[in-house]
């Protein structure tokens, strides 16, 4: 039996989702800055870490968003292939939601029309979103505003099979020695294993929204997930790029099945604000 959703209510919620993901940034971030700031090394890098907290409660206190770049908005939705989305489209019902959080909520508009002739939509639309369906009649959405810093620090390399395991690890850590400090350390780091090549990209960006500190149902990935970690901690970059132990907070990545030729990985790092939120309708 189908369950019906009129569209509105999503846009409100959307709308909702915009402001909360730039305001306040999510328990499993707060609790991961926390531990770093009680086990960083580093005098300067404590400060910096410390600073970084106090920034999330003068925002919170003072709905001001946690950065300046209120990014890109990004969708997953998870639709149940039993529920009947009534009074409109879709896309056009998650835009408007977009358009009214990021107007209403006073957020930074940074969407061009087109990437040549740049010219700013003004109200942060079109989303980028991305649809999945899955069984039931619920429909889950994760939003993920992502800011261009650290998506600027992104790489994807299409790795030969024999190249291997190895050849995952040297792409990770080399795409985080690339950005360094770009990428406003410490970051969260999510790589996508498989697929192709656009599908691996795919993979990382969600691997962002998985709750910090939790790793893969897969052994050899949650291994990799904390060595990846580790080796990344000991580059030395640190917070802001200043020196420490703590250049990134997490580690989270997704596998998919591929082709017999390939072996894509896709490094797609976060900063230090790496929202997430989520709803069930």
């Amino acid at each position: 039996m189908l369950r019906e959703l009129d569209v509105k209510e999503i846009t409100e919620k959307v709308r909702d989702l915009c402001i909360q993901a730039n305001h306040f940034l999510s328990d499993d971030m707060k609790k991961a800055l926390k531990n770093a700031e009680s086990n960083e090394n580093s005098e300067l890098g404590r400060k910096i870490l410390g600073q970084l907290q106090d920034n999330l409660n003068i925002a919170s206190e003072e709905m001001i968003p946690i950065c300046q770049d209120t990014g890109m908005a990004v969708f997953f939705l998870e639709i149940g292939q039993d529920l009947h989305l009534t009074g409109g489209n879709l896309t056009d019902a998650i835009n408007e939601g977009v358009r009214r959080g990021y107007t209403e909520g006073y957020l930074r508009k940074s969407v061009v029309n087109d990437p040549i002739l740049r010219v700013n939509t003004n109200d942060n639309t079109p989303a980028i979103i991305h649809e999945e369906i899955v069984p039931g009649d619920k429909l889950k959405i994760t939003l993920a505003p992502k800011g261009f810093g650290s998506e600027n620090m992104s790489r994807i390399f299409m790795l030969k099979p024999a190249q291997g395991i190895d050849g995952v690890k040297e792409a990770v850590l080399q795409a985080v020695c690339d950005a360094g400090p770009n990428a406003c350390p410490p970051m969260v780091v999510g790589v996508g294993i498989g697929g192709d090549f656009e599908k691996c990209a795919i993979l990382a960006k969600k691997a962002l929204t998985r709750e910090i500190g939790t790793h893969s149902d897969i052994p050899y990935v949650a291994d990799l997930e904390r060595e990846l970690l580790n080796n990344i901690n000991k580059t030395g970059i640190g917070p802001a790029g200043l020196g420490g132990n703590n250049t990134a907070l997490a580690v989270n990545i997704n596998t998919f099945p591929t082709h017999i030729a390939g072996l894509p990985v896709a490094i797609n790092i976060c900063c230090h604000v790496n929202r997430h939120v989520s709803i069930v309708l």
